[in-house]
């Protein structure tokens, strides 16, 4: 069946694919008393900093105000890469790839390396993927320039006259429907308590640190807190005095139902992008299906924002619209003893954009043909937590000893969930983290 472009309503669903609630013994689970780490967030990052501290022996709590991975971390490409990294993130991107083998070998996270090509049209894409690859050299990457013939053989017949490509064969995939979750199920093994539904509402403070988390179910005395909220986490940390300049961009992308279309590397076409699934489909996006809606917090923070947009404003377009008058009604600081923003909206389930996910579609089908006998089954779109230089926070929070904040990975952690959990773990033990995090420092906003 041709389905380019289908109609919007057999395309736009505003759930990512697989999503379950709560499980009914996390939902119901007891409420510790105490525990030496809180982790609030139960996306990638959060799941993965509790398995990492609950293999270290560490009494580690995760508290989710709905349930695992309902957010940008289960509607985001599967993508792990090394490839076009940001320098500073290539030795968290190739620890990554490394965690992602282990972990897939003792629980399945849809983990397969399937090699990832970026292609070139022009002299100038080449340029420009060997300029990184000459950068990132000295880490050790596994990348390489194909020629046009080595690239055609990665790909289904094309119409397009690629060039050559920027290859690593040992980047690939894993699947964000299940693979939280898969890492959760490590993480309870390793002894970490996992509280879906339950959210926090702020904290304690004792002799000029943190001291507990109050959460809608109780008080939890906590020696550390770690803040992995994604979108959410600017809320929080503002709540307590901490400015965190985070926004919010909403990326929006659709599946196919199975179809073997000749392609298993992942891909990036420049305007489009897609992989294969481990259900047979392919997911499709594209840079441009990005949307950033104007809120109060975008005229907070111009000054961060407004030079890195200006720079990127063909990839994330803006919209003013009900989001604005949303935000603008949440409070800003509330109390730990009432219902919380958390509790009031628990979950960001945006609309995908019809006409981001659409042009996405044809440019893939129209680029390898193959594509028009596909059926497209669905499309979904979450935000994505953004800082102004795209790159996370990874760092004890200033002004609150004993917490910690990772946030802001700019649509880049799921691939380097893993290795920013083992970081952030290092990190709240007072141990020498694995990779350099001076880069990702708190304070790098205001210096």
């Amino acid at each position: 069946m041709q389905a380019s472009p289908a109609p919007a309503a057999a395309i736009s669903q505003n759930a990512a694919p697989g999503i379950a609630g709560p499980r009914a013994q996390d939902a119901a689970a007891a409420l510790p008393s105490s525990v030496d780490v809180a982790i609030i967030g139960g996306g990638v990052i959060g799941v993965s900093t509790a398995y990492a501290l609950a293999r270290a022996g560490i009494r580690v709590a995760l508290f989710e105000k709905a349930s695992l991975a309902c957010e940008q971390s289960s509607r985001n490409w599967g993508w792990v890469r090394t490839l076009t990294r940001d320098l500073p993130e290539v030795p968290l991107a190739m620890r990554s790839n490394q965690l992602w083998g282990e972990i897939q070998g003792r629980v399945d996270v849809g983990f397969r390396r399937t090699g990832m090509l970026y292609l070139q049209e022009t002299e100038a894409d080449a340029a420009s993927h060997q300029a990184w690859i000459d950068n990132a050299r000295t880490y050790g990457i596994d990348a390489q320039q194909l020629d046009r013939r080595a690239t055609l053989a990665h790909l289904p017949d094309s119409q397009r006259d690629w060039t050559g490509a920027m290859y690593s064969p040992t980047d690939g995939v894993a699947e964000p429907q299940f693979a939280v979750q898969g890492i959760a199920s490590l993480a309870r093994q390793e002894g970490a308590i996992i509280l879906e539904r339950c959210a926090v509402r702020g904290i304690e403070r004792a002799a000029g640190r943190v001291s507990a988390v109050i959460t809608e179910r109780g008080r939890v005395a906590a020696g550390s807190v770690l803040v992995a909220a994604g979108a959410w986490s600017r809320l929080f940390c503002g709540n307590l005095g901490a400015d965190f300049p985070q926004l919010k961009v909403r990326g929006s992308v659709m599946r196919t139902l199975p179809f073997d279309a000749g392609l298993t590397a992942a891909i990036n076409g420049k305007d489009f992008t897609c992989r294969k699934r481990a259900d047979g489909g392919y997911t499709v996006s594209q840079f441009g299906a990005s949307m950033a809606d104007l809120v109060p917090d975008s005229f907070r923070l111009m000054r961060h924002f407004i030079r890195p947009w200006l720079a990127n404003n063909t990839f994330v377009r803006l919209r003013f619209g009900k989001r604005f008058f949303q935000e603008l009604a949440t409070p800003r600081h509330f109390a730990a003893d009432r219902v919380s923003p958390f509790e009031r909206h628990r979950v960001l389930d945006p609309l995908p954009s019809r006409s981001g996910v659409e042009q996405a579609w044809r440019r893939l089908s129209d680029a390898f043909p193959v594509f028009r006998n596909a059926t497209i089954a669905q499309s979904w779109a979450g935000y994505i937590d953004v800082t102004p230089d795209a790159m996370p926070v990874m760092d004890a929070v200033p002004g609150l000893p004993g917490m910690y904040l990772a946030s802001g990975f700019s649509g880049h952690g799921f691939g380097i969930g893993p290795a920013a959990g083992e970081a952030m773990a290092q990190l709240i033990q007072g141990k020498a983290a694995s990779v350099d995090l001076r880069p990702f420092r708190f304070s790098r906003y205001n210096e």
